[in-house]
């Protein structure tokens, strides 16, 4: 059980990787004369896995939408109490989020970090679901998903994918509905933890100065060997065409935003790959970045501001849109300009200075997210859980080629099937 070491010469990083007998995969990025150690320990169950089949079972179990959001909070309650309290009297700062495609369990500490981290471990794979606790948990998080309903930030991003996605659950609020949540049951939990949080479908990150050697014999103490299950996830077909070309909803607020989103056809399951990736970040830094023509025309027709305006490759298991978004004081008037610019420059190509120039950017910010414990560990996470290498990713950008960029260019940001979100103000 030796694990192996991970080196990129390129950035002069490394980390140590051990598939764990137990199926874990366990990462461990060892970063020397660091003050903050990080820790996060996550699961492929997010979100869009509302559907799903054992390899021992016939039928598709179908749970409530947000039931994945539900196991996040409960699985911090055990029968010796809350596992915030175990971490406070370490010292460390603890926290879960529950994404589309994943949960995750973390903490950063300066000291204490060897009690905390077997904090972590045990409370993750100790569940505890009554009849009592988990009603009472309804309410709690009946008022979280109130509270989102009322924040344009959320509305606008759920409400563009309503109007990209007909079939795909990634268009559903993570955390459901309280309709939706008032269906679970603690056998609904149960089902989805074991499905789902069994060690064969578990990645653990761990980011500071750590000694490996010794990471690896806490785990080995509190790891529980439970027999592996092979998971089935059900993903609808989805068609490229979109369901509606613009939403608005009105909020109590100053200025309105827009998210506009170009939608890319993808096959059930398919996941985008270091490669696709790469050069589709390269791509959104031509067009998009604050040198650009496209945003230097937008920024001096005052439709945006330099602190909202943010591209983004939204992208997962079956689904993938490029997506800008930011204040405008004429949402539909920055929306016509991007589409516009869209098309023009999948016609006309894209010069190779403005390549390079974006390449390079693009490689900086990744250098530079080594240099944060918590950015290594999260995307670590992600890459690992995706099925993806971190260290292939930042290898893509540094070996992309301008003919292959050029060639890739069609793929994306297609007009046809783009699709207008806007939140504005109820007086205007």
């Amino acid at each position: 059980m030796t694990p192996k070491i991970i080196e990129n010469n390129l950035i002069k990083e490394k980390y140590f990787y051990m598939s764990h007998p137990s199926g874990l995969d366990i990462y461990i990025h060892p970063k020397k004369n660091f003050k903050s150690n990080y820790a996060i320990f996550g699961t492929k169950f997010g979100s869009i896995n509302n559907k799903f089949k054992l390899d021992n079972e016939e039928s598709y179990t179908i749970v409530p939408d947000g039931i994945a959001h539900y196991l996040e909070h409960k699985l911090f309650e055990s029968k010796e109490g809350d596992a915030f309290s175990l971490f406070a009297k370490t010292g460390a700062s603890a926290n879960a989020y529950t994404s589309f495609e994943k949960t995750a369990y973390l903490f950063s500490c300066t000291e204490n970090f060897e009690s905390s981290l077997e904090i972590l471990l045990n409370f993750v794979q100790s569940p505890y679901f009554t009849e009592e606790n988990v009603k009472k948990e309804q309410g709690i998080i009946g008022q979280e998903i109130k509270m989102y309903e009322d924040s344009p930030d959320w509305k606008i991003l759920i409400n563009l994918l309503g109007a990209l996605y007909k079939n795909h659950p990634v268009k559903i609020d993570i955390a459901g509905s309280v309709e939706s949540i008032a269906k679970i049951t603690p056998e609904t939990l149960y089902k989805c933890y074991d499905a789902f949080y069994n060690l064969n479908n578990m990645v653990l990150c761990i980011v500071g100065d750590v000694e490996p050697d010794k990471i690896f014999s806490i785990v080995n103490k509190n790891l529980k060997n439970r027999p592996a299950l092979k998971v089935e996830k059900y993903y609808p077909d989805e068609p490229v065409e979109v369901v509606r070309d613009t939403v608005t909803e009105k909020f109590d607020i100053q200025t309105s935003s827009f998210c506009l989103g170009f939608k890319e056809k993808m096959d059930s399951g398919e996941i985008r790959t270091c490669k696709e990736l790469a050069y589709t970040d390269i791509i959104l830094k031509c067009i998009a970045s604050k040198t650009s023509e496209m945003y230097q025309d937008l920024l001096n027709q005052g439709l945006i501001n330099t602190s909202s305006f943010a591209t983004e490759y939204f992208e997962g298991p079956g689904y993938a849109s490029i997506i800008f978004s930011g204040e405008s004081p004429n949402p539909k008037k920055t929306a016509e300009i991007i589409r516009n610019y869209a098309d023009k420059i999948k016609k006309s190509g894209i010069d190779k200075e403005t390549f390079e120039r974006s390449k390079k950017a693009i490689y900086g910010q990744n250098l530079s997210a080594f240099n944060s414990v918590s950015d290594i560990a999260n995307l670590s996470l992600a890459f690992a859980l995706s099925g993806r290498e971190i260290f292939e990713y930042i290898n893509e950008i540094e070996n992309a080629n301008f003919d292959e960029i050029s060639k890739e260019l069609p793929k994306h940001l297609d007009s046809k099937y783009s699709a207008l979100s806007i939140v504005e103000p109820k007086n205007d």
